[in-house]
């Protein structure tokens, strides 16, 4: 009976962690639904940025801007997002991974002699990445920095990062981060934030065919230029955030759909379990009696 008695305990804490699963997947999902509200959000204005970006590139006029310079690269500043939660499976390691992935390359590309700081956003990522401070490769943490900062936390970020990139802290700044394509689905990106490449002003703009002549830039076009181009930035810096959010729910919902999963597994088995046992019993305490019977 004892045994018996150990099983139904393990059955209702395995049923009490299936519900729990189950409401936190419940959770996630509303939150990626939420955060698909925002990118859609935010998409616009990043579009209508990079258009009027198109447009001024169409000039042909030679921009001047800080955050276009290219120097010779001897200090990386790579911005790596994480999470600050568990219970989302294999998401910080696989970002991890990116990070070395990405840490040998720009050796490879610039020298052993380089200089790395990672600017780890997320307490797991973040203590994942202190195991690599050393050997030419610095961590730095930034107060206020996470993974559910606020829109003004994150212009304020990208504000900080643009002046290390402007006064020559860093040659080059990167961003890696998971992009969210749907809830199964999340890609691992690397993003060259400064210096701001044309590549990533064009982007795939459906505007490029427009008649610049028709546009008369006022007061010209590189002071316009010089105003919009952190606009984009900035937009570019909000949007990867809001990507990660979701991807980190979206994973999250994976593992507890998993958990949930391997809990309903293991509430059957331990249901077919203390049936065997509570048949084996009542057969033993029946022929007991009927024994009992037969001797008087």
């Amino acid at each position: 009976m004892a045994t018996l008695k150990a099983l139904k305990t393990r059955i209702g804490s395995v049923s009490s962690s299936e519900k729990i699963t189950g409401a936190m997947k419940m959770i996630s999902s509303a939150k990626v639904h939420k955060n698909e509200a925002e990118l859609r959000k935010l998409l616009p204005f990043k579009n209508q940025v990079k258009s009027i970006m198109s447009h001024l590139l169409d000039t042909g006029v030679e921009f001047d801007s800080p955050l276009l310079a290219e120097r010779e690269v001897k200090r990386v500043g790579v911005v790596v997002y994480g999470t600050d939660d568990g219970l989302c499976g294999a998401y910080n390691l696989n970002v991890f991974k990116q990070l070395l992935i990405e840490i040998s390359r720009l050796r490879q590309e610039y020298g052993d002699s380089v200089r790395l700081s990672i600017l780890p956003v997320g307490k797991k990522i973040a203590k994942a990445s202190s195991r690599l401070r050393g050997e030419g490769i610095d961590v730095e943490l930034i107060d206020g920095v996470d993974s559910k900062m606020l829109p003004s936390a994150v212009n304020d970020f990208t504000h900080t990062l643009r002046e290390k990139f402007v006064s020559g802290e860093f040659d080059l700044i990167e961003v890696v981060y998971m992009q969210f394509k749907s809830m199964s689905k999340q890609l691992l990106r690397v993003e060259q934030l400064f210096p701001v490449s044309r590549v990533a002003i064009e982007g795939n703009s459906q505007e490029r065919e427009s008649d610049n002549k028709l546009y008369i830039f006022e007061p010209d076009a590189n002071s316009i230029f010089n105003e919009v181009l952190p606009m984009f930035v900035l937009s570019t810096m909000q949007e990867i955030t809001i990507e990660n959010r979701a991807s980190e729910q979206a994973a999250r919902v994976m593992a507890m759909q998993s958990a949930n999963d391997n809990a309903k597994k293991l509430l059957e088995s331990l249901q077919l379990e203390f049936n065997k046992l509570r048949q084996q019993g009542i057969t033993t305490e029946l022929l007991d009696i009927l024994g009992g019977q037969v001797e008087r």
